[in-house]
């Protein structure tokens, strides 16, 4: 296994803990499961711009693929 194996995993974690995790403080665990789930669904997949995707959302990537 190379040293660049969790790579991916690790720089998306990063993002979630940077842009979501790390805000505020959180009184119990279903905040933070509510919260997480609004980062993926609501913001990280639908606004959110990837440069890896030609600067477009999950959302707007997986459209594009199938209207091909």
């Amino acid at each position: 296994m190379t040293a660049w194996a969790n790579a991916v995993a690790e720089s998306w974690f990063a993002s979630l803990k940077e842009e979501c995790i790390h805000l505020r403080s959180w009184a119990t665990r279903a905040q933070v499961r509510r919260a997480v789930f609004n980062y993926i669904e609501v913001f990280y997949n639908r606004q959110r711009l990837h440069s890896s995707l030609g600067y477009l959302t999950p959302v707007e990537e997986e459209l594009d693929c199938q209207m091909r």
